[in-house]
């Protein structure tokens, strides 16, 4: 029920005037809309299934690396279990399932490089070795002279005239002959008043024939 603002008759519904006093009737203010609250989000669907697959990612990248340390000291135990070391005198040989290296005295390096070694030149007590892996045989020993780098490199260019020669600059230079049988490799470089070379020889085995 509504009553005039004026003089506080009752009014008729829907009237725009008041009967008694003549003052006009306010329009009442349309009731506010209520919106509905929206609906609580749905969780997104797959969020399980993305975890389980991350989780067996995961436990696969695992179970991977444990299965490597296995392997790995498998293999290590069985090289080590494989490996036989013998000596005689100061030549010390260590056979193992890939093949054998030799820690040779350098006088026997030299002898087993079969190349010429520089005149005069004196080899390193240190730095020879002698390995034969999978059919390769690789001998290396260090030598050094009092002379100059270009005299060492220009005796041993004159022994592979055919080998392929780099310089960076007049204190060192690379001599490689890349005989198919036979690759020798000689690197002489300065060291102070002295120049020191290394020479490398690799040397692929024939193969047994029955």
């Amino acid at each position: 029920m509504a009553f005039c603002n004026s003089c506080g008759a009752t009014l008729d519904p829907g009237s725009k005037f008041c009967n008694k006093c003549g003052a006009g009737v306010a329009a009442a203010p349309p009731a506010a809309s209520v919106q509905p609250s929206p609906a609580p989000a749905a969780p997104p669907k797959g969020g399980s299934s993305a975890l389980k697959v991350i989780l067996i990612v995961i436990a696969v990248i695992v179970g991977i690396g444990i299965l490597g340390m296995v392997t790995c000291g498998i293999v290590i135990h069985h090289i080590a279990k494989s490996s036989h070391v013998t000596q005689e005198g100061d030549r010390v040989k260590v056979e193992t399932p890939f093949g054998s290296i030799n820690a040779n005295d350098p006088e026997q390096a030299v002898k087993d490089l079969g190349v010429d070694v520089y005149p005069g030149a004196q080899v390193e007590k240190n730095g020879s070795a002698d390995l034969t892996f999978a059919g390769v045989h690789t001998v290396t020993a260090n030598f050094d002279s009092s002379d100059s780098v270009d005299k060492v490199c220009s005796f041993y260019k004159s022994k592979f005239p055919a080998a392929t020669v780099k310089s960076s600059d007049q204190n060192r230079c690379s001599i490689v002959s890349e005989d198919p049988k036979n690759v020798v490799t000689i690197n002489v470089e300065a060291h102070g008043d002295t120049t020191k070379f290394q020479i490398a020889c690799v040397t692929k085995k024939a193969a047994s024939s029955n």
